[in-house]
């Protein structure tokens, strides 16, 4: 029998019932492999990196407890210590007691400062975090430095009470003195900054982020001190006394006292000095007058020489001629340079150059004739009768050259000596003991009458005198 099911399966498929179908198989999809868990490899790279991290961070934080003058910088970087530090300054608080009112001033309005930064890197240096036996340390100090001008500022803002004002030094030209006249400066009072900044220091290193204390005074020194005038007094009349229009060395043209203080205007600079300017327009009214003075001819030099040319004296010292130049300018570069303390003004002149006429001068004296010749340039210029020596002790014959004066003296005055005259005037020694002279004791030139020496009457022989030099030439002749 056929399976009543099978066969209406079958008919309904339309299938022959008659024909067994043969059996069909199929393979079951595969289940798919268990995955791998990585759970335990996630775990362990995530407590590596934190353990890097926390390697890492010990590396470049400051120990715990670390604290520089009472502000801890336990766990911070050293960057982020430094910015603490100069924070908890900035914001410390300074109460002015008493007579100020209690004012209230903080660290960054008087201009506090500590170097945050060496003092983080010492810290650090010594106490890094992953040091552990450096955790914990004591407090170190800081030294606080206060800006004096920016404190002085803020405190005289907040406690004007407690200030009086200096008077500056101050300068004026002493028309009776002709000169400029220092007036004194006087300090004023105020807070004592370096007390205020002690307080603070030792509030700041206690830890401390407020203090009050009674201030203290101290005196208030003047933008222009008296050191200030008084040296810049002393270089006005420095200039004052040296003011003027220069050649060279020579002051053609000197400038009073007067009239160069009143082309000057001395005034503070604001920098705690005095500033000085000149009025070019009032310099310029004596330009004009300034070639009157300067312009000159050229001085002929004389001079006396022997025969070689060698000069033995200058009679009259040359002078250059000069011409003042191009004055155009003139003022204003003399104001500037006032300005700067210079008052010898150098004037532009050409110069021209001196002539100079030599006098060729020298003696002879003619034995034979008892006679003097004084040549100048080889003319006789005056001639006179003179005495020389005995026959005994004659006058010696030769070139010669005067080589000493002696306006008056005695003669053989020593022991021994065959004579002694006292009191010859005018002598000119030109050979050893031999010399030109006057003669008060006898009226007979012409003839032989002295001891060896040249003699003539007294008037004439101050005139040799006057005319001879040191090394004029001397020629005695029979």
């Amino acid at each position: 029998m056929t399976d009543l099911a099978t066969e209406e399966r079958a008919d309904e498929a339309g299938r022959d019932i008659g024909v067994p179908e043969e059996p069909a198989y199929a393979w079951a999809p595969a289940e798919p492999r268990p995955r791998k868990s990585r759970k335990g490899l996630w775990i362990g790279l995530t407590a590596g990196i934190a353990a890097i991290a926390v390697v890492a961070s010990s590396l470049i934080l400051l120990a715990p407890g670390t604290a520089v003058a009472g502000v801890g910088i336990g766990f911070l970087t050293p960057g982020a210590a430094v910015d603490t530090i100069r924070q908890r300054l900035a914001d410390t608080t300074v109460v002015i007691t008493g007579e100020g009112g209690d004012a209230v001033v903080t660290g960054a309005d008087l201009g506090a400062s500590v170097d945050a930064e060496a003092m983080v890197q010492a810290a650090y240096a010594e106490h890094p975090l992953w040091n552990v036996t450096s955790w914990f340390p004591e407090s170190t100090a800081a030294a606080v430095t206060i800006d004096e001008q920016t404190a002085t500022s803020a405190l005289r803002a907040e406690a004007p009470q407690l200030y009086t004002d200096p008077v500056d030094a101050t300068l004026a030209f002493d028309e009776t003195a002709n000169a400029y006249v220092a007036q004194p400066a006087e300090p004023g009072t105020g807070i004592d900054v370096e007390a205020l900044r002690a307080a603070l220091e030792d509030a700041f290193a206690s830890g401390q982020t407020r203090v009050e204390i009674a201030p203290s005074t101290a005196p208030v020194d003047a933008e222009l001190p008296t050191y200030v005038a008084e040296s810049t007094a002393d270089r006005l009349n420095t200039m004052l006394a040296t003011a003027g229009f220069y050649v060279g060395d020579e002051r053609v043209v000197p400038v009073s006292p007067a009239v160069a203080a009143s082309w000057l205007e001395v005034s503070p600079s604001g920098e705690g000095t005095f500033e000085i300017a000149a009025d070019a327009a009032a310099i310029g009214k004596i330009v004009p007058t300034l070639a009157a003075s300067v312009d000159r001819d050229p001085v002929k030099a004389v001079v006396v020489t022997d025969s070689s040319g060698e000069v033995l004296r200058e009679v009259t010292p040359g002078v250059s001629g000069r011409v003042l130049g191009e004055t155009n300018g003139i003022a204003d570069e003399f104001a500037a340079q006032l300005a700067t303390g210079d008052a010898r003004y150098q004037l532009p002149v050409k110069e021209t150059d001196f002539a100079t006429t030599a006098l060729e001068r020298r003696v002879e004296v003619d034995l034979g004739a008892q006679t003097l010749y004084m040549f100048e340039n080889d003319a006789v210029v005056r001639s006179f009768p003179i005495s020389s020596g005995l026959a005994e002790t004659p006058t010696q014959q030769g070139h010669f050259r005067v080589f000493a004066f002696v306006p008056i003296q005695d003669m053989g005055c020593f022991p021994g000596a065959p004579y002694c005259t006292a009191d010859i005037p005018w002598v000119a020694y030109f050979n050893g003991d031999q010399a030109f002279h006057g003669a008060y004791w006898h009226n007979n030139f012409g003839n032989p009458m002295s001891h060896g020496c040249v003699n003539m009457p007294i008037p004439t022989a101050k005139a040799l005198y006057d005319w001879l030099e040191v090394g004029t030439e001397v020629w005695i002749h029979a």
